[in-house]
C-alpha cells in the first residue's frame, strides 16, 4: 500500500464536471489499495475574481485581508470535492491548509512554511478518509492566516509529501508532462521521461511555467519523487529526481524563456572600491531581485554596467536608483523594456564543450543581437529583443537536436497556482 499525494490546479477543477472526474481519478488510485492525500487550487479563475472584487473596494487592500479573501477560493474547491467523493461512495474529509498543521512565517501574501505537523492527516487517513487539503495557505504560529504566493499549492503538495513521508507526490496540471520546450511555440517539442531536480529548477526559474521553483527546491531538499502529468489523460508524465540519465547525444535537456524581464543601466559611475555594493545593497533593502549583472571596462575612472529585474520591479529599481544618486554619484541611469531572456539547461553541458558557441551562433544566423549573456554549469542564458523570441527558441531546439515527431501535445494555459 503506497502513500500518495495528488495535487490538482486551478483548470483541472474548473468546472463541477471537471471536479467529477478528478474524484473519479482520485478513487480509481483509492481502489487501487492505495492511501490518497490530495491537494487543491481554488476553481478556474476564482483568484483572479477575488483580486478584481478586492479592487472594487479597495485600490490597495492590507496584505492580511488579501490573504483572509484568497483563501477561500481553496476552501470552495476542497469542500466540493470532498462533496464529489462522497457522491461516488468513498470517505472524505476536507481540511484547510491551517487544519492540516502547516505552519508558516508571518508574512502575508508570499509566505515561506516553516513547519508541518501532520498527526491529524495521518488520523483521517488510518480511519480510511481521502484527505483534501486546501493549497496555498497556512497559520503563523500567531494564528494568522497567510498565503504562499505564486506556485503555492504546488509547494503545499510537495511540502506534504515530505512531511508524511509519501511514496511520490503527483502533480496533475493541463500538459501530460515536461517538455523540452514550450509545445505552442514548438509543436514537435519532446515531452521528457524524467529529469533531475538541478536541471528542473533551472528551467522553472528561466520562465518554465509547468512547476514553480519553490516547490521543486522543496522536492530537491525532502528527496521527494515528484511526477508532472496531465489531469485529462492517462498518459505516464514526467519523473522529477535527483538524476535522470541522458538520452544519447543530448547535452541540453531543455530551453526555456522570460517575457518579465527588464534592464536597468547605469553610466558613468565611480570606479572605487564599494560602489556596487552600495548600489546593491539598496535595491536587496528594498526587496529587488536582481539578475544578470555585466560591466563594461573603465575609463577615465569610471565605468558603466547594466543588470537585470523582472518588469514588476522596474519601476521600484529606478526609484531606488535614484534616491541613491547623492551616495553613489553617476552620470545617468536608463532602462529598456520589451526583452526576453533566453535559456538552455542540461546537464550534460557541464562535460561538453562548445555549447554557448551553438547557441549563439544559431541566435546570429538569425540575425538576432544578443544584449546580455549569464552562464552556470547547466545553463547559458542570453538577454534579446522579444520580438523574435518564438523563432529563436525553434532555432535552439533544432540546433540541439530536440525536435521530434512526436506533436500530441494538448494543452492550454497553465494553472495559476
Amino acid at each position: 500500500m503506497a502513500l500518495i499525494v495528488m495535487k490538482f490546479g486551478g483548470s483541472s477543477v474548473g468546472t463541477t464536471e471537471r471536479m467529477g472526474r478528478v474524484a473519479q481519478r482520485i478513487v480509481d488510485k483509492k481502489l487501487q489499495g492505495d492511501r490518497v492525500v490530495v491537494v487543491v487550487s481554488a476553481m478556474g479563475d476564482t483568484t483572479d475574481d477575488l483580486i478584481d472584487k478586492s479592487k472594487e473596494i479597495n485600490d490597495n487592500p492590507p496584505a492580511r485581508e488579501m490573504d483572509m479573501l484568497l483563501t477561500t477560493g481553496e476552501q470552495i474547491s476542497v469542500a466540493l470535492l470532498s462533496m464529489a467523493i462522497h457522491k461516488l461512495g468513498h470517505p472524505a474529509k476536507s481540511v484547510t491548509g491551517w487544519q492540516a498543521g502547516i505552519r508558516t512565517e508571518a508574512v502575508h501574501g508570499k509566505a515561506r512554511i516553516t513547519d508541518i505537523t501532520p498527526d491529524r492527516l495521518h488520523k483521517a487517513l488510518d480511519e480510511g478518509n481521502i484527505v483534501i487539503v486546501a493549497g496555498f495557505q497556512g497559520m503563523t504560529d500567531d494564528g494568522e492566516i497567510t498565503t504562499l504566493g505564486r506556485g503555492g499549492s504546488d509547494t503545499t503538495a510537495v511540502a506534504l509529501a515530505a512531511a508524511v513521508k509519501a511514496d511520490v507526490c503527483e502533480i496533475y496540471t493541463d500538459v501530460d508532462g515536461i517538455y523540452s520546450t514550450d509545445p505552442r511555440i514548438v509543436k514537435n517539442a519532446r515531452k521528457l521521461d524524467a529529469i533531475s531536480y538541478d536541471e528542473m529548477l533551472e528551467l522553472a526559474n528561466l520562465g518554465a511555467a509547468v512547476l514553480h521553483p519553490r516547490a521543486v527546491e522543496y522536492a530537491k531538499h525532502n528527496n521527494v519523487n515528484l511526477v508532472v502529468r496531465s489531469s485529462f489523460t492517462q498518459n505516464e508524465g514526467t519523473l522529477v529526481r535527483e538524476e535522470a540519465e541522458m538520452e544519447q547525444g543530448v547535452v541540453v535537456r531543455g530551453i526555456a524563456y522570460d517575457k518579465n524581464v527588464a534592464r536597468i543601466s547605469i553610466l558613468g559611475v565611480a570606479d572605487i572600491p564599494g560602489v556596487l555594493a552600495k548600489i546593491f545593497t539598496a535595491l536587496a533593502e528594498a526587496g529587488i531581485d536582481v539578475d544578470i549583472i555585466v560591466q563594461s571596462g573603465v575609463q577615465n575612472g569610471k565605468a558603466d554596467f547594466s543588470f537585470t529585474v523582472s518588469l514588476a520591479d522596474r519601476s521600484r529599481a529606478m526609484d531606488v536608483i535614484g534616491g541613491i544618486r547623492s551616495a553613489v554619484p553617476y552620470d545617468e541611469a536608463t532602462y529598456e523594456e520589451n526583452l526576453v531572456k533566453v535559456s538552455i539547461v542540461g546537464a550534460g553541458m557541464v562535460s561538453n564543450p562548445g555549447v554557448a558557441a551553438r547557441m549563439f551562433e544559431a541566435i546570429s544566423k538569425l540575425g538576432v543581437s544578443i544584449k546580455m549573456v549569464s552562464t552556470s554549469e547547466i545553463k547559458v542564458s542570453c538577454v534579446i529583443a522579444a520580438e523574435p523570441v518564438q523563432e529563436v527558441v525553434r532555432a535552439l531546439h533544432t540546433a540541439y537536436g530536440l525536435d521530434t515527431a512526436d506533436t500530441a501535445f494538448v494543452g492550454g494555459p497553465q494553472d495559476r497556482r
